[in-house]
């Protein structure tokens, strides 16, 4: 048998399989010596079917068998040995003048390539790295809201000043059915504050939601509105009031402490502030990391270049599953995915420049990481070592959360990649200038 490569383009080829008699006659032989103790033809005895006929009876659907085998083989072995990077897998070529009674049979598979690339993770670029602060007035409003939170409650029977309002936004127009309590200091305008005092349960207030909070990406949290709706958004919206309360502040006390954060462990309000400094900044970091690795791989995705075997793909989508689809359907269908498909390259490329392999010790390490952490979400502050082991044995025995896993793995380490070697500007900003940054305001 003679297997060759024809070359289309850089990231096309064909593969060209010459199959000669030889190559399946032997197994053929075999096949029909097999049959002919089974064979029945009208007028012969079973068994005494003379071979000829049995050849003719059988023989080309024999013949079929065993070259699509020896096709199928010699096709797995070439791949292997030639250690392509293929994208999809072969597609067998249609030839509308093959014979299976020729000499020589030709088959034709069509094959899509990984394309070669550079990539430069140090490229000049715009990104900024966000190192976000918590300022005075977060932790002063987070002071008041833990107050409130252990307060008590005083049922009013008119909205005042100090108020609790909780009720429902309604507007039907846009689907807006939402119930939020909140205090009357959030809306952008004091007028829009003072347009609820003196109101009591059942009244209704409308208020326009153009300009009704410092950022238009709250009416994500009071009025359930998309972020695709919020930006610009200019209806009138009806809140029914639903119930008023006054709070009587808790007081800050060691108490108060002792049930927040544990016995003896934050014993002023100087501490209580540092600490809910140091938790928000702590959670500032990850949305901070989130965004950096969103815009670093945008960037590359937009800035390194190279070609892929769009048409192919598009074939061998149509191939694949359990569900046909049509040529539009694919087409679509790649479309959809061409971006993660860039960026799946790209990162294999990043981790090979950087000799980075993921292990299965990485795996268990950052598995136990994150039981830990979540052991800890529900007051599992200390866990035994074995106790830790065993959650990660049962975790990583199913398959389908090793692979997610396995991801977020290689993202993490993708992460650590674009720090060190992304030149970003590093900016400090607070939340509400770096929530501004993240939608592009």
């Amino acid at each position: 048998m003679d297997i060759k490569r024809v070359a289309i383009d850089a990231v096309n080829e064909v593969i060209v399989m010459q199959v000669v008699h030889m190559d399946y006659k032997g197994q053929v032989q075999k096949r029909i010596n097999e049959k002919m103790p089974l064979a029945t033809v009208k007028g012969f005895r079973k068994g005494q079917v003379p071979k000829d006929l049995v050849e003719k009876q059988y023989g080309k659907a024999i013949k079929v068998e065993e070259v699509n085998k020896v096709v199928e083989l010699a096709l797995k072995r070439y791949l292997e040995s030639e250690r392509l990077n293929l994208l999809g897998s072969p597609l067998p070529k249609i030839n509308e003048n093959f014979s299976w009674d020729a000499e020589e049979l030709t088959f034709e598979y069509e094959i899509g390539l990984a394309p070669d690339f550079e990539l430069n993770l140090e490229a000049k670029n715009d990104i900024v790295k966000y190192i976000v602060k918590a300022d005075a007035k977060l932790i002063d409003d987070q002071v008041t809201r833990i107050q409130k939170q252990f307060g008590t409650p005083i049922p009013q029977e008119v909205v005042a000043e100090n108020s609790d309002v909780t009720g429902t936004f309604i507007n039907e127009d846009k689907g807006i059915n939402a119930k939020s309590t909140f205090a009357l200091d959030i809306f952008k305008d004091k007028k829009t504050g003072a347009s609820f005092l003196g109101k009591k349960v059942g009244d209704v207030v409308t208020v326009k939601t153009k300009g009704l909070f410092e950022d238009d990406h709250m009416l994500m949290d009071y009025l359930k509105v998309s972020h695709d709706d919020v930006h610009g958004l200019d209806v009138d919206v009806a809140f029914t009031i639903e119930t008023i309360n006054g709070t009587d502040l808790a007081e800050l006390n060691q108490a108060l402490f002792d049930r927040l954060f544990g016995e003896g462990k934050i014993a002023s309000l100087d501490e209580l502030k540092d600490k809910i400094k140091e938790d928000a900044e702590s959670q500032f970091a990850l949305q901070a990391d989130q965004k950096l690795m969103a815009d670093v791989t945008n960037f590359l995705i937009d800035n390194t270049k190279f070609d892929l075997p769009a048409e192919f793909l598009i074939k061998w989508l149509q191939t694949t599953g359990e569900k046909k689809l049509s040529a539009e359907e694919a087409k679509y269908e790649y479309e959809r995915s061409e971006k993660g498909l860039r960026f799946q390259l790209i990162e294999g490329k990043a981790l090979a420049q950087n000799n980075i392999q993921i292990t299965f010790e990485d795996l268990k390490t950052y598995t136990s990481k994150a039981i830990r952490a979540q052991m800890a979400q529900y007051g599992q502050m200390n866990p035994t070592e074995e106790e830790v082991e065993g959650i990660v044995a049962r975790v990583l025995s199913n398959q389908e959360e090793v692979r997610r896993l396995s991801q977020q793995v290689v993202s993490e380490k993708m992460l650590e990649i674009f720090k060190e070697k992304a030149n970003a500007a590093t900016k400090e900003v607070t939340y509400q200038e770096f929530i501004a940054a993240s939608y592009g305001e």
